[in-house]
């Protein structure tokens, strides 16, 4: 008796320490991306921005393995988690565009573009924060 009431304490401190993580990773790749959009703002390096841009866009596809506390306990197949990767998906291919835009040294036009990007969480901050 005695055995299993420590199995189903370990079980649940193993079940909430893995949601924390999930978290956590979720936390950083949002850092991430906050931090990589403050320097493809400010940049006036292509170089630097699309290093930058290559940050974010990993984070973004990282983040689409994560659930954000909002939409926990939702299956994987809802409405809703499908809507968070959309956004993320949309996300990734706004980053494609900033990234292209770098790689050819336009600047004005990438920075433009990057605004799209604020749009983008703007708006999916709204539904899943």
């Amino acid at each position: 008796m005695r055995n299993n009431h420590v199995i189903a304490v370990l079980s649940l401190s193993l079940l909430f320490s893995s949601a924390s993580v999930f978290a956590a990773d979720l936390e950083k790749d949002m850092d991430t991306l906050k931090d990589g959009l403050s320097v493809v703002k400010k940049t006036s390096d292509a170089q630097e921005m699309h290093t930058a841009l290559g940050k974010m866009r990993q984070a973004a596809t990282d983040a689409k393995q994560s659930t954000p506390e909002k939409l926990e306990g939702q299956a994987a197949d809802s409405a809703q988690i499908k809507d968070y990767h959309a956004g993320l998906d949309s996300l990734i291919a706004q980053i494609d565009v900033v990234d292209q835009l770098a790689q050819a040294n336009k600047l004005d036009e990438a920075k433009a573009e990057a605004k799209k990007l604020e749009d983008i969480r703007n708006a999916n901050h709204k539904k899943f924060r």
